[in-house]
C-alpha cells in the first residue's frame, strides 16, 4: 500500500480544493495573499474565457499554467463582450485546485446581484477578487444591452470590504458569514492624467484595495516615475503592485492595440523594435521578457500580470526565462485519483444519451 503523497506548499492536506488554514493578519485563506505577504515575487495571468458551456475548454486553457503562475483572472466580459461569467470559470477552477481571481465589472449587475456573487464566489473557495468599474457596452459587440452601472471600481471595494470586515450588506443587514477575501483594483499609469494616477491609487486602497494589477506596460521610463511618485505617497507600503505585462504579435498588432484600446501606451520605439525584427511573434515575446527584468528591479514592484491575449501558450516560456520566480515552483494541479472516473461521468452527461439515474450513478461511483 503506498502513502499519500505529502501535500504541496501552500495546499490544504485534506483537498486541494479546500481553502488553507487561517494565518494572523491575512483576510483571505487563499495562495496569492500569501505569497505576497512571504515577500516573494508574484506571478498571475489571465484565463481567455470561452464562448462554450463545456468545462473542458476552461480546463485546457488553464492546465497550461500549472507551475507557472500563483492566480488565474476569471475575467468578467471584458470589452463588453459576452464570454462565460466569472462566477463559471470560478466555480470550476475551484473545484480542480487552482486559485482565481474574481473579476467583478459593475457595468451588468446592480449592487444586490454583485453582493449575491461575492458571497457564491466565497462560498466556492474564491480568495482573491478584482472590482472593476468595466468597460462600457458601446465598446463590445452588442451595444444595444442596458448598461448598469449602479457602482464603480471604488464604491465596489467598499461594498465587499464592508461584507468582510463588518459582517454587512449595503442595507446594514447582518451577514452569517462574511467573505474571507483578498481585494484588488486596476490601475493605469499610462494614460493621462499622468499626475492623477498615484493619487487614484490612493483613493482604491483608502476604498480597500490590498493588491493591484496595472495595465500593460509598453513604456518602463514611465512606469518608473510613475512607482517613484507612488514610493513616495508611502502607498508601496500599503498594496501589493503587480505590473501588467504581455507578449506582442507583430507591428502590425501593436499598431492597431495603440490605436483603438482607450488606455494601452506602446511607445513608436517598440514599434519599430518589433518592424526591425525577422520574427516579430518571437521578438514580441523576448520584448516581454525584457520588460518584466526591469520592471521586477523597481522597488515596490511585488509581481507581474501577464496577460497574453491568443498568445497563452507563451506564458510559461515568458516566466522561465524571465527568472522572476527565482527557482520557487508556483502550486500545480497534480493527477488525482478520480480524476478518471469524474472525466468519464462528465462525458457521458455531455456527449452520451443518459439512461442512469442520478442515484444510480452516486450507488455506482463508491
Amino acid at each position: 500500500m503506498t502513502s499519500a503523497r505529502p501535500p504541496q506548499r501552500d495546499e490544504n492536506p485534506a483537498g486541494i480544493h479546500l481553502p488553507l488554514e487561517p494565518l494572523p493578519g491575512h483576510t483571505s485563506r487563499g495562495r496569492l495573499e500569501r505569497v505576497l505577504r512571504r515577500g516573494e515575487f508574484a506571478v498571475t495571468t489571465e484565463l481567455n474565457p470561452p464562448d462554450s458551456a463545456d468545462p473542458e475548454d476552461v480546463y485546457n486553457r488553464a492546465k497550461i499554467f500549472d507551475g507557472w503562475v500563483d492566480a488565474i483572472n476569471a475575467v468578467d466580459a471584458s470589452g463588453a463582450n459576452c464570454h462565460m461569467s466569472s462566477v463559471g470559470i470560478c466555480a470550476l477552477l475551484t473545484r480542480m485546485g487552482y486559485a482565481p481571481i474574481m473579476q467583478i465589472a459593475c457595468r451588468d449587475k446592480n449592487r444586490i446581484a454583485i453582493q449575491g456573487d461575492v458571497l457564491g464566489g466565497a462560498a466556492m473557495g474564491v480568495a482573491n477578487m478584482l472590482c472593476l468599474t468595466g468597460d462600457g457596452v458601446q465598446a463590445g459587440d452588442q451595444p444595444g444591452a442596458k448598461p448598469v452601472f449602479d457602482l464603480d471600481c471604488m464604491s465596489l471595494l467598499e461594498t465587499v470590504r464592508v461584507m468582510r470586515d463588518n459582517g454587512k450588506f449595503l442595507s446594514g443587514r447582518k451577514l452569517t458569514t462574511p467573505p474571507q477575501v483578498f481585494l484588488g483594483a486596476a490601475i493605469n499609469p499610462f494614460a493621462p492624467p499622468y499626475d492623477f494616477r498615484p493619487h487614484r491609487l490612493g483613493k482604491k486602497i483608502a476604498a480597500g484595495a490590498q493588491f493591484v494589477q496595472s495595465q500593460y506596460c509598453f513604456d518602463v521610463p514611465m512606469f518608473r516615475t510613475y512607482m517613484q511618485r507612488v514610493r513616495d505617497l508611502g502607498y508601496t507600503e500599503k498594496v501589493f503592485i503587480l505590473c501588467g505585462v504581455g507578449p506582442l504579435a507583430s507591428a502590425k498588432t501593436a499598431k492597431w492595440i495603440r490605436s483603438n484600446v482607450p488606455g494601452i501606451h506602446i511607445p513608436d520605439a517598440v514599434i519599430k523594435r518589433l518592424e526591425g525584427a525577422e520574427d516579430q511573434k518571437k521578438e514580441g515575446k523576448q520584448l516581454c521578457i525584457d520588460i518584466i527584468n526591469e520592471v521586477k528591479e523597481i522597488p515596490g514592484v511585488s509581481g507581474v500580470h501577464v496577460m497574453a491575449y491568443r498568445q497563452e501558450e507563451y506564458v510559461a516560456e515568458i516566466v522561465d526565462e524571465s527568472g522572476v520566480l527565482k527557482g520557487r515552483r508556483p502550486w500545480i494541479r497534480e493527477v488525482r485519483a478520480d480524476d478518471a472516473l469524474v472525466a468519464e461521468r462528465l462525458g457521458r452527461l455531455l456527449h452520451d444519451d443518459i439512461t442512469e439515474t442520478q442515484v444510480d450513478m452516486v450507488k455506482s461511483a463508491h
